[in-house]
């Protein structure tokens, strides 16, 4: 009995893990749940258009990944120096985050920029007609030419909002989520549809709703930022001279940072490889699994920004020198962020087999995209305590181990065995799915034991 009660936690410990965690899960569902309508919406108008924007969105999750791992680094030491109060490391962590984020988003635009014809290439199978072909890569142009211009926005308002949650304010950027919500859909609608007076931009519209809900959501975390500067004092001055970041602090942020920011890049990179890897099997596939990813995605909040709270509850606890603490909070956070998201995918499995009939597309996409849904579900525990191991050893900054547990496994376990699975044998597309999703128990497996042997327990800015 008491090996079973060191695994439970109090109300009140699961009532703080709660006030952190649920903003954070808020705010990316509504993210979330508004590119899924505005998924749904540009569904209504054709399975070429919605295989164009998601082949590109696969592109733009690369580089939301990539300007996550640009900010992660520098959040770990940012989270120890909000457990120590210390508001002059904050600062030059917040600096550091919004150079580095820079050159990620003048990166990222010019790659799109040049090479999107390349890129959406890449999705297209030779299974499909020509003229499926052209009009794919066309619509996915379109939609690429304007949805570009969302990278600065997105950019700079994670490089605030990881410092605003850093600092437990989580409620903050949901507010901003929530401010853009409202935009995000009539804009949809009326550009998408040609509604209210405007003209019907079809896929056009669809990007320039995203854009402008970017730049609302970031302007309402900017703006909050420094008109509550005795919540965020490591704001004042942080512009005065944004380069004078302490050279041993920025080499040790940068040790920190680089690893995790190619990791992210492999990690997302390898995410979409894996799509690639599906897209040989036909458009069909493409458009299912779309499909599928923006149910899933919606519930997959729930389980992600969980594992952000444990980070964040354990980078303090570290950074405070709590090191019992940290482990005994470990013990009582991994179940429940398990048992919270198996509730949450028993719950996702009776709409996934409604949900794709909303799309005007074919019976046989509708069929697969439910069967992949389905599959997610089943596999969404196994995703949970995976993530959780990630975001713990990442608070400790273990970043070599973390790069291999996640990208690492993702390029040598996965992807290769997807890539034969695809090309080289004759398994239908629904041993396929059950195949490559599953590969991931290794991965849980792994995780269990890094985090039990406690290598995460340290403090890295005493």
């Amino acid at each position: 009995m008491n090996r079973i009660k060191q695994y439970i936690g109090t109300r009140d410990f699961y009532l703080h893990a709660l006030t952190i965690a649920i903003p954070m899960i808020l705010q990316n569902m509504i993210t979330n749940f508004v590119s899924m309508l505005d998924n749904v919406m540009v569904g209504q108008i054709g399975t070429m258009q919605m295989s164009g924007v998601s082949i590109v969105n696969q592109f733009i999750f690369v580089f939301n990944i990539t300007i996550f791992g640009s900010v992660s680094g520098a959040s770990i030491f940012g989270c120890q120096f909000f457990g120590q109060r210390n508001a002059q490391g904050q600062k030059y962590t917040f600096r550091f985050r919004l150079l580095f984020a820079s050159l990620i988003i003048l990166t990222g635009f010019f790659i799109f920029q040049l090479f999107d014809t390349q890129l959406i290439s890449l999705f297209l199978s030779k299974k499909d007609s020509q003229e499926v072909i052209l009009q794919t890569l066309q619509y996915g142009k379109d939609y690429c030419s304007i949805i570009v211009y969302s990278l600065i926005p997105f950019g700079i308002g994670q490089v605030y909002c990881s410092a605003i949650r850093e600092c437990k304010e989580t409620k903050i950027p949901m507010y901003a989520a929530l401010s853009a919500i409202g935009f995000n859909l009539v804009l949809d609608y009326a550009l998408i549809f040609g509604k209210f007076g405007f003209p019907a931009m079809g896929v056009k519209g669809a990007a320039i709703a995203t854009v402008i809900a970017k730049i609302i959501e970031a302007f309402v975390m900017i703006f909050w930022a420094h008109t509550h500067l005795n919540k965020n004092p490591y704001l004042v001055h942080a512009y005065a001279n944004v380069f004078d970041i302490p050279a041993s602090l920025a080499k040790q942020i940068l040790l920190k940072s680089l690893p995790l920011l190619v990791n992210e890049f492999l990690w997302s990179l390898g995410m979409s490889t894996i799509a690639q890897c599906y897209s040989v099997k036909g458009l069909d596939v493409i458009a299912a699994r779309n499909i599928a990813s923006t149910l899933t995605n919606l519930f997959g909040v729930v389980y992600i920004q969980f594992g952000s709270a444990i980070g964040i509850m354990t980078g303090t606890r570290l950074g405070a020198s709590q090191f019992d603490q940290a482990k005994e909070d470990v013990k009582k956070l991994m179940p429940f962020v398990c048992m919270v998201t198996t509730l949450v995918a028993i719950c996702m499995i009776p709409i996934g087999i409604a949900f794709p009939k909303i799309y005007q597309t074919s019976v046989s996409i509708q069929s697969l995209a439910t069967y992949f849904i389905l599959i997610n579900a089943l596999a969404m525990p196994l995703w949970s305590y995976a993530n959780s191991s990630y975001f713990i050893l990442r608070s400790g900054g273990k970043i070599g181990i973390t790069f291999l547990f996640d990208s690492g496994y993702t390029w040598i376990i996965v992807i290769p065995f997807a890539f034969i699975l695809t090309r080289y044998t004759s398994f239908s597309i629904h041993t396929l799915i059950v195949l490559i999703t599953f590969i991931d128990a290794i991965k849980a497996f792994v995780g269990y034991f890094l985090v039990k042997s406690n290598i995460w327990v340290q403090n890295i800015v005493k």
